[in-house]
């Protein structure tokens, strides 16, 4: 079984922690192996020295369903200390919430996808945390869909959002701690960064692989399945397809009332490492609420050789050649009231309009080849695994 950052941090307390106020970034994934939450973990350890919680997107236990839905800061009764929303009027802690602590720990689940918010959630709090002298800790945790492979396009910088503040491609390959590396040189920060790293942890592991359990870490993340398709599935959020939200299985299941299926599928032809099976639906909310949707459920049949993120490219560039019907949606998207959120998403507005004239794949697909081989050279010094 895989030791995570928290249970090391537990069994064998570090120096530097020592006489230190502590701050802690978490959500209701944030647990050990015997599905103890790290706060408590914390509070017990460290003498009531925790001081302060603060919380991503959708809230300590991860109860806000949506883009856009801000959490309040509130108080935790049971440790008698305040939680600080970092997904409110401000998605950085505040100084005046710093000046609480002297280190911050971040234990979070990522989802090894770019516009997965919790990274830049880290990154918002790394920054903050540097100007303030507050010192950082990642508790590390496995990327769920593995470390190896890389996939995606490198951001434009006229493109960073909540959903892609710095250079990475949609499926990463690395841990919050490596991440958390990599954007400190990135950002050339001043900040004193510590990482407990994982004991067991093999970059070819997913999630089910490591012998933990799997905890939602956000309402529409409740299995592993949906995180990998994550990467590609994402994208249909800038357009007026449903991606599942409002069912039970979302990002595995996609449509509209208007997908012409069996069109679609003799198109699509075969798909490396999953079958797409027809799925009629009614969301329960989100778009196409209580309408009923015509489209898929994807199966993967063989997790290595599926690519989600080529996969939805793939499919939408079929959808906007044989579909009239098919668009994206307008702004906002995650704060930003200007950009498509499919190239806020996406991250590369040429491959949009590619896309959008329904294009061959293999012209995407150069963009991707080349920017995914770039990133594999810029990540390397900071692997740790």
């Amino acid at each position: 079984m895989v030791k995570l950052g928290i249970e090391k941090l537990i069994e064998h307390p570090p120096f530097w922690i020592k006489d230190r106020r502590i701050g802690l970034l978490c959500n209701q994934a944030s647990v050990n192996s015997k599905l103890i939450h790290s706060r408590l973990l914390i509070n017990n350890t460290f003498n009531r020295s925790l001081k302060a919680l603060f919380s991503p997107q959708h809230g300590l236990f991860s109860e806000k369903q949506d883009n856009m839905k801000e959490s309040e800061h509130s108080f935790d009764s049971e440790l008698g200390v305040p939680i600080f929303s970092l997904y409110a009027a401000s998605r950085s802690p505040s100084k005046e919430a710093l000046e609480l602590i002297d280190l911050l720990l971040i234990d979070l689940q990522d989802c090894g996808t770019r516009v997965y918010t919790y990274i830049w959630t880290m990154l918002l709090a790394m920054k903050a945390c540097a100007e303030k002298g507050v010192a950082v800790c990642i508790l590390d945790r496995p990327n769920p869909i593995g470390g190896d492979k890389v996939e995606g396009n490198l951001i434009e910088k006229t493109l960073y959002s909540f959903v892609g503040m710095a250079p990475i491609p949609m499926r990463h390959g690395l841990t919050i701690g490596e991440l958390a590396l990599f954007l400190k040189n990135h950002f050339k920060l001043d900040l004193e960064l510590h990482i407990l790293k994982m004991e067991g942890w093999k970059r070819k592991f997913y999630f089910d692989e490591t012998g933990l359990t799997w905890v939602l870490p956000s309402p529409n993340m409740p299995l592993v399945q949906t995180a990998i398709v994550y990467p590609g599935q994402v994208i249909l959020e800038g357009t007026n397809l449903s991606e599942g939200r409002g069912t039970t299985r979302p990002f595995e299941i996609f449509g509209a009332p208007f997908i012409k299926a069996n069109e679609i599928l003799k198109h699509l032809g075969e798909i490396h490492g999953a079958i797409l099976r027809f799925q009629a639906f009614e969301p329960t909310f989100n778009k196409w609420q209580g309408k009923r949707c015509l489209g898929f459920q994807i199966h993967i049949t063989d997790r290595n050789k599926f690519y989600p993120y080529r996969f939805t490219l793939r499919l939408l560039s079929i959808l906007f050649r044989l579909q009239e019907e098919i668009s994206w949606t307008p702004p906002p998207y995650e704060y930003d009231y200007f950009n498509l959120p499919a190239d806020l998403i996406i991250g590369k507005k040429s491959i949009r309009f590619l896309v959008e004239k329904g294009a061959e794949f293999k012209e995407i697909e150069e963009i991707l080849e080349k920017d995914e081989k770039k990133f594999l050279e810029i990540r390397r010094p900071f692997l740790l695994y």
